[in-house]
């Protein structure tokens, strides 16, 4: 069963489950995304037994401290009102930069284990590339601006994590751009070396794009597996 709550005018889901009173799931989009690209992740992680809070938010329409405060915000409250004892956190690109963001103004003594799917952990060279093109700060908003590798990168703050972190990365390109842009693997946006930071405990590199990973069964699969166990499947 699953219940749909409003909180402050956007919609998120609670599915009860068997230990939802004990682990909670707070699912995080990526940029020019929404909550719903995370459903099929969501339902699998509900089937697991976990209670699931897929936060919708804003991507373009602030920076990156006000979303981050807003949405891990919501996240958490999602999960506390479900009295759950444990909290983890699934995110795609942009989520786990506000993940670590949060985390690194705050602390949070429930809280569990993150996956993050292909974080730019690092900046992404397609931000340093495009960012002059005519368009680009109406499209990406604030926060995408942030997102390259230069001297005005949001990653310059940031330090390493200290909370249990499983990354999971993709290599498969579909972008000619990035033959220009990028070198080395990559999901056609961010690269597998970008996706690493200080502190994680686990990288995994799966033949996965940036855009749909999140709906890949092997990445499902591997993402409950860190969640249950700490640790990626064995290969």
């Amino acid at each position: 069963m699953i219940r749909i709550i409003s909180f402050v005018g956007i919609l998120f889901c609670l599915p009860t489950s068997a230990i939802g009173d004990e682990e909670c799931v707070v699912l995080l989009h990526g940029l020019l995304r929404v909550s719903n690209s995370m459903s099929e992740l969501g339902s699998k992680l509900d089937r697991s037994g976990y209670s699931v809070v897929n936060i919708n938010y804003p991507s373009r329409r602030y920076e990156i401290d006000v979303l981050a405060a807003d949405a891990v915000g919501r996240g958490l409250a999602g999960c506390e009102n479900q009295g759950s004892g444990t909290i983890h956190f699934v995110t795609h690109s942009l989520g786990g930069i506000l993940v670590r963001y949060y985390f690194q103004q705050q602390s949070l003594p429930m809280l569990g284990r993150v996956v993050m799917l292909g974080p730019p952990n690092q900046g992404t060279e397609i931000v340093d590339g495009l960012s002059p093109v005519p368009g680009f700060g109406m499209l990406w908003g604030p926060t995408g601006a942030v997102l390259g590798t230069g001297p005005g990168s949001i990653f310059n703050e940031l330090g390493p994590v200290s909370f249990e972190l499983g990354v999971i990365a993709g290599d498969t390109n579909i972008n000619p751009v990035n033959w220009f842009l990028m070198e080395g693997p990559n999901d056609s946006i961010v690269s597998v070396e970008s996706t690493r930071v200080a502190g994680m405990a686990a990288h995994k590199v799966l033949p996965v794009t940036h855009s749909f990973m999140m709906r890949n069964n092997e990445v499902i699969d591997n993402t409950i597996h860190f969640l249950k166990t700490g640790s990626f499947i064995p290969e």
